[in-house]
C-alpha cells in the first residue's frame, strides 16, 4: 500500500510546513509526506525521530498516541517509565519493547494482551512464573515458551491445548509421561515423540490413530504385533512394514488371539 499523498494533522487539519514550531530547532531533519512529527500517518512520524532522535524525549507527552509511541522508540531509557501507565496501549507496547527489566515487572498485569505478551517476551526468565496463570492464552504460551524447563510441570495442565503442547515440546521426559494422558490427542502425540521406546506401549491402545501409528513405528515388538489388528489401514501398514511384512494386513486375515500370524 502505498504512503497517502496528502499531509493531515492528527486533529484533520492540513500540515502547513510554514508554520511549523520545529522548524527553528538546530540540525532537524524533515521532509513533506516522508518524515513529519505533525503528520497522522505513523510511518512518517516514526521516520521523523528516526532521523531527530535527539529530541523525542520532549514528545512524550504529546496529545496524539502515535507521535507518543514513536518518540518512545527512540528516547532515552530514562525518560520511558513515566510512560508504564499510559492511557494508550499502543504507547505502552513500544515501552515494554525498551524499558529496563526492573521497571517491565510492574507491567505484567498491562490490561491489554499484546501489551502483557510483549513483557512475556523480554522477562527475565526468573520472573515469568508470575504470568503463567495470566488469563490470556497467548500471554502464557509465551511464558511456556521461555520457562525454565524444571517449572514446566507447572503449566502441563494449563486450560488451553496449545499451551500444553509447547509444554510437552520442552518438559522433561520424566515429567513428560504424565502428559500421555492428555485429554487432547495433540499433546499426547507431541509428547509421545518425545518419550523412550519403553514406555511407547502404554499407548498401543490410544484412541488417535496418529499416536498408534507412532506406537507401530517406534515401539517395541509386543506392541507392534497388537498392532497387527488395528482397525486402521496405516497403523496396520506400518506394523507390518516392522515386523517384515510388506503386504497391506487385512483385518479379515488376522489369526484369533493366541493363534499363528501366517507366513
Amino acid at each position: 500500500m502505498s504512503d497517502p499523498d496528502e499531509a493531515i494533522d492528527w486533529q484533520g487539519n492540513a500540515v502547513v510546513c510554514e508554520a511549523c514550531s520545529e522548524r527553528g530547532i538546530s540540525g532537524l531533519r524533515c521532509e513533506p509526506l516522508h518524515a513529519c512529527m505533525h503528520d497522522r500517518y505513523a510511518k512518517r512520524v516514526d521516520r521523523f525521530f528516526r532521523w531527530n532522535p535527539q529530541i523525542a524525549k520532549d514528545y512524550l507527552q504529546h496529545g496524539y498516541f502515535e507521535v507518543r509511541a514513536c518518540a518512545a522508540r527512540y528516547a532515552d531509557i530514562f525518560h520511558l517509565p513515566a510512560l508504564m501507565n499510559d492511557p494508550d496501549e499502543t504507547v505502552r507496547w513500544a515501552v515494554a519493547q525498551r524499558l529496563p527489566q526492573r521497571y517491565l515487572l510492574r507491567m505484567i498485569h498491562d490490561p491489554h494482551r499484546e501489551v502483557r505478551i510483549r513483557v512475556a517476551a523480554r522477562l527475565e526468565e526468573r520472573n515469568l512464573p508470575a504470568m503463567m496463570h495470566d488469563a490470556d492464552y497467548y500471554v502464557r504460551l509465551e511464558v511456556a515458551r521461555r520457562l525454565p524447563k524444571g517449572l514446566l510441570p507447572l503449566m502441563m495442565h494449563d486450560a488451553d491445548v496449545e499451551v500444553r503442547r509447547v509444554v510437552a515440546k520442552r518438559i522433561g521426559v520424566d515429567a513428560l509421561v504424565k502428559m500421555l494422558q492428555d485429554d487432547d490427542p495433540g499433546v499426547r502425540l507431541d509428547a509421545i515423540q518425545r518419550v523412550p521406546v519403553s514406555i511407547l506401549s502404554v499407548l498401543v491402545d490410544d484412541s488417535d490413530w496418529r499416536i498408534r501409528y507412532e506406537v507401530a513405528a517406534r515401539g517395541d515388538k509386543e506392541a507392534v504385533i497388537r498392532l497387527l489388528a488395528d482397525e486402521d489401514d496405516e497403523v496396520r501398514r506400518c506394523a507390518a512394514a516392522r515386523l517384515g511384512k510388506g503386504e497391506l494386513v487385512s483385518r479379515q486375515r488376522l489369526p484369533a488371539e493366541g493363534g499363528i500370524w501366517p507366513e
